[in-house]
């Protein structure tokens, strides 16, 4: 479980194709700290450390996780966002984000207004309905608000404190970033479908 706070910014370093994808982390965490099985997210994707080095680790990513992400599109020198698992006592600064993408939105738009950025996304259709006005969204890992809501597209503002710590200073118009719908949103939407269903 995560929050969505972003607390380091690595590096891809190594990158192996070995039917799933082996990718090396640089980071600034204290690895003697980490222990192999611990979870990272890295670029919002729950991933398992299988390897731990001085001041990197590496992880395993599964052909499901390439396949549903935007990691299949990491490349060496890619700065990546990292936050380590919540631990009990741990201050709750975004909202609950277990790491699972649902899938990936595609970045129309930015545009500055005063210090902020303003960034426009499409999600995917079967998503949409989950990503309301207010509500909270993870994107490449960081919990961020929606602002506005238009069909499959919505936006979100960032000011230059989130640019700063975070890679979204690096993001470009076209780019896809991992999208993870807000966990009380997909319960909700379940418990709806199950009233509609026994109602019947």
């Amino acid at each position: 479980m995560f929050t969505g706070i972003i607390t380091d910014i690595g590096t891809v370093t190594q990158l192996q194709h070995e039917g799933d994808l082996r990718a090396r982390i640089a980071t600034r965490y204290d690895t003697g700290g980490i222990d192999i099985g611990a979870s990272i997210a890295s670029d919002g994707v729950c991933l398992t450390v299988v390897a731990l080095g001085p001041d990197w680790y590496e992880v395993q990513v599964s052909a499901e996780t390439v396949a549903k992400t935007n990691l299949g599109g990491w490349t060496v020198g890619k700065r990546v966002n990292l936050e380590r698992a919540l631990r009990v006592g741990d201050e709750l600064g975004g909202h609950i984000v277990s790491g699972h993408v649902d899938g990936v939105a595609e970045v129309l738009e930015l545009r500055d207004e005063g210090a902020s950025t303003r960034f426009r996304f499409r999600a995917p259709a079967e998503l949409a309905a989950f990503i309301a006005p207010k509500g909270s969204v993870a994107l490449n890992g960081t919990s961020l608000t929606v602002n506005e809501v238009d069909g499959t597209e919505f936006g979100v503002n960032l000011i230059p404190h989130t640019k700063t710590v975070t890679t979204w200073g690096d993001t470009a118009q076209g780019d896809l970033v991992n999208l993870e719908i807000d966990t009380l949103a997909r319960y909700v939407a379940r418990l709806r479908d199950w009233e509609n269903s026994a109602s019947r």
